[in-house]
């Protein structure tokens, strides 16, 4: 957690966390001419609001036995957690300038063999909540404080084991599980409701037997009040909170736009996107 801050000024410096990680992402994939800013533009408001100032951990020794863990599931919008490790001092800034290059530990999904900061390598979808099932389960057999957080995509849970994987995590009572769905509405190439609808997601987790949250994913004031009650309710039930957000959020001509999810900006898209951020997101 980031503690230096003033809770006065705490918003403020979370709205300008969340800029700062747009810009990376994109200067990321355009330097690379490929990966997937869509959905990673989506989801940087709730990655500022866990990597500077929710998540218990210390970069400077990344294997910290009693770190909060967190999984990226849905493991394509790398670039997006990739920002955050770099803005955290994780490595070298200019580090982001090598994404997906043969050789870079900054591959086209996390890798944890060769990036520190990531607690699992992800990509396969719908396997990523599987394994923090298993490390929140890990951690209270163990009797260790850590939480673990784990990012999901909305499309991604039309895979069946995100299903098997909650039904574990109410069995075994892991309320230091916070699952947070990413719910921007589209997916590779077409909507969720066009390609596998999902029906009411709060009540299917609800159904399950999580506690469940639904907020707004670009509101820091939201993001920051479901983290807050998912600390206090240690009640022996998952927490799931479900994010309403936009894919490429912050960019006009990205937002909602199905095509954008595996894109690269050209050097105009680019420089027009990054005027666009700058501006301020609306």
């Amino acid at each position: 957690m980031t503690h230096s801050i003033p809770e006065s000024e705490m918003p403020a410096y979370l709205e300008a966390k969340a800029k700062e990680l747009r810009k990376t992402i994109l200067t990321m994939i355009h330097s690379a001419k490929s990966g997937h800013p869509g959905g990673s533009l989506s989801a940087a408001d709730i990655m500022a609001v866990l990597y500077f100032e929710e998540l218990n951990i210390r970069p400077e020794n990344p294997h910290w036995e009693d770190r909060d863990r967190f999984v990226l599931s849905k493991g394509h919008v790398c670039p997006v957690l990739y920002s955050c490790l770099a803005l955290r001092n994780y490595f070298p800034m200019d580090t982001i300038y090598t994404l997906r290059k043969e050789g870079s530990m900054l591959q086209g999904h996390p890798d944890m063999k060769r990036c520190p900061g990531i607690d699992i390598s992800t990509g396969s979808l719908g396997q990523g909540l599987s394994t923090a099932v298993g490390m929140a389960l890990a951690g209270k057999r163990d009797g260790r404080p850590y939480r673990v957080f784990c990012l999901v995509g909305d499309g991604e849970s039309q895979e069946g084991q995100i299903w098997e994987a909650v039904q574990s995590a109410v069995k075994y009572q892991l309320d230091n599980l916070i699952i947070i769905v990413d719910n921007n509405g589209l997916q590779n190439d077409s909507t969720c409701e066009d390609v596998m609808p999902l029906g009411n997601l709060a009540e299917k987790f609800s159904a399950f037997g999580c506690d469940v949250q639904r907020i707004d994913g670009h509101r820091i004031d939201e993001i920051r009040n479901a983290f807050a009650a998912a600390r206090k309710e240690n009640h022996g039930k998952p927490h799931c909170i479900l994010a309403k957000t936009i894919k490429g959020k912050g960019v006009s001509f990205m937002e909602n736009v199905v095509s954008w999810h595996g894109t690269a900006p050209n050097d105009e898209q680019y420089a027009l996107a990054m005027q666009e951020i700058e501006g301020g997101v609306r």
